[in-house]
């Protein structure tokens, strides 16, 4: 298939390389045209690690010419560059042609079909709790990449189109997929968000001094137990909704290959395994400045829609926001644009079922 990529980052490049291996046909588009600029000059993509590959990738010379030669669309880049991505898709989308969000963050999903609705454009698109692989660029045509998940849960807006939408993720990456009841299932899925708050702020000066350390192993006791925190607020959430989610346990223990036991035990399994990671080593991370205000954000509304507040994530936003001297919050530019806090709960239950 013709799968085109919204999206030139470490995600976008582990896809593309996993779809060339898998005898598919992966199309990347660069927003800003800068990072695939040594691939639209004929370089091949080289990928190592989880997936070990070497092999050429079309480029895009602009988001009309990556929609118009697709079967299907894929956006996979950090949520602070959805909403430009999406206005720049939609009115090229056509109907019937299915979009895949990696990974689905902040309602992103009911923006989109807004703007499709405004043209009268049907389609099915396809939402992902997480991301298929995890990894870093390490060069203009090079990602490593640290792993491959087992399992990703799936949804689809509108939920009538689940069966067309998992078939489709089936047959361009395989037997890992799991059905989620609709959209707000997969809002409350995406554990980045509450793992990398608790990663983030108890490691916030390694962060910010620029220092090369391991991710995993520094999720020691204290930061398992806040992440594991933030998770009890999320499916006390998630239940008020009557949606079944996995536990953050469950979370690493399928997505790292690791036997469960407590978040900070899993952790310094894959720091023994050779598989702890790095973290980052800028403040300006989207570990802060994508999940706090396009994941940390919309669980906090839906606490309060749902009677079950969130003080941890809440408590959160405001120390990120205090330590960057700015309200975080603003920057999230799709939220304004669905009105989600003036919702009754049952009007925004249907619309994560229908969309618009």
């Amino acid at each position: 298939m013709r799968v085109s990529i919204l999206g030139a980052g470490a995600i976008a490049y582990g896809l593309a390389a996993y779809l060339a291996e898998a005898g598919h046909d992966p199309m990347l588009w660069s927003p800003s045209g800068e990072r695939t600029k040594a691939l639209a000059a004929g370089e091949f993509l080289t990928a190592t690690g989880a997936i070990e590959a070497t092999v050429p990738v079309r480029i895009a010379k602009n988001c009309k010419e990556a929609i118009a030669s697709a079967d299907v669309v894929m956006i996979a880049l950090p949520a602070n560059g959805h909403k430009k991505v999406m206005d720049a898709a939609a009115p090229y989308l056509s109907e019937g042609t299915p979009v895949i969000i990696s990974s689905h963050s902040s309602f992103g999903a009911l923006y989109l079909s807004k703007q499709l609705s405004e043209r009268k454009v049907s389609l099915p698109i396809v939402v992902w709790g997480t991301t298929l692989v995890t990894g870093r660029q390490s060069g203009p045509t090079e990602v490593h990449v640290t792993s491959i998940r087992q399992k990703l849960d799936v949804a689809t807006l509108p939920f009538d189109s689940m069966d067309q939408g998992f078939d489709l993720c089936m047959t361009l990456f395989g037997d890992r997929f799991v059905k989620r009841d609709g959209l707000l299932a997969i809002a409350l899925s995406n554990l980045n968000p509450q793992n990398h708050l608790g990663i983030a702020l108890l490691n916030l000066t390694r962060m910010e001094k620029g220092e090369q350390w391991s991710q995993a192993g520094n999720v020691t006791p204290a930061v398992g137990r806040l992440i594991e925190a933030l998770d009890a607020e999320r499916l006390a959430i998630a239940a008020h909704f009557g949606i079944a989610v996995r536990t953050v346990e469950e979370h690493f223990s399928l997505s790292f290959h690791v036997p469960m036991g407590t978040v900070s035990e899993m952790n310094q399994e894959m720091e023994r395994q050779g598989r702890g990671g790095l973290g980052p080593t800028t403040i300006e991370s989207r570990y802060i400045l994508e999940d706090v205000p396009f994941g940390l954000l919309p669980t906090v509304l839906l606490g309060k829609m749902s009677g079950n507040s969130a003080p941890l994530h809440e408590s959160g936003i405001s120390i990120f926001s205090a330590a960057f001297g700015r309200d975080l919050k603003a920057d999230n530019d799709i939220l304004p644009a669905l009105g989600i806090e003036a919702m009754a709960k049952a009007d925004f239950e249907n619309l994560c079922h229908e969309g618009f």
